[in-house]
């Protein structure tokens, strides 16, 4: 599903200076794995994500998502695999504020012009993450474990075959975060791929395989049996 060869990322930082965050990762994930990146802050793992997601392009090297040579694709192609394929959740759960739990999970399908109910499949990715008695309250009514499964019910609702998460636990308490795992762990049962950055070592041995990174590179892959 997803192949990543030799893939390397440089910024440029005040003026000619330039930064490399990647430095030639190598990696590949199957459909229906649970992976967990884990790396100290700055060590290139959300870079890596964004890579992963189509939002950023590698400076070199390939990556194959189904196949499809992504770098070479159009920004409106990036788009479109991003609207079908990939659901994100993010540490800050970014949901408008003034807009109620199950406006926040339609907007993907607003987007999408999904030929759909988009009302009732909204109700049923929020049933499907515990909040069907909470969708018509707005984020600030909700705590923020509920916000998270907000989130999480917008990355699902447009039934993409991976889940990106950049450290959706970071600001949960325990409790919270150990709802939104379960969450996470249902989903991967069901054959969903998941991808979990984080840089807390309790989070990412809930993750099948742990890829651990340091310095923009790829230094262990220890796969588990959980």
């Amino acid at each position: 599903m997803i192949k990543l060869q030799d893939i390397t990322k440089t910024y440029k930082k005040n003026g000619d200076m330039q930064v490399e965050v990647l430095r030639g990762v190598s990696l590949e994930i199957q459909k229906g794995e649970f992976v967990a990146l884990r790396a100290p802050s700055g060590m290139g793992k959300s870079t890596l994500m964004n890579i992963i997601g189509c939002l950023d392009r590698p400076t070199s090297g390939r990556y194959l998502l189904d196949d499809v040579g992504v770098e070479t694709l159009s920004d409106n192609e990036l788009s479109r695999i991003r609207n079908r394929k990939i659901g994100f959740v993010f540490q800050a759960f970014n949901l408008l504020p003034k807009t109620t739990a199950l406006e926040n999970v339609e907007l993907p399908l607003i987007y999408s012009a999904a030929k759909t109910d988009l009302r009732a499949k909204a109700k049923a990715a929020l049933e499907a993450v515990g909040l069907g008695e909470r969708m018509d309250h707005v984020p600030s009514e909700l705590s923020g474990g509920q916000q998270q499964r907000v989130a999480i019910a917008r990355a699902l609702v447009n039934d993409p075959d991976i889940i990106l998460a950049d450290e959706p636990t970071g600001n949960l308490d325990s409790n919270a975060s150990g709802e939104v795992l379960e969450i996470f762990r249902e989903l991967n049962r069901k054959g969903t791929t998941i991808v979990l950055v984080t840089h807390e070592q309790e989070i990412a041995a809930e993750a099948r395989r742990i890829i651990k990174m340091k310095d923009g590179k790829v230094i262990s892959d220890e796969r588990r049996d959980n």
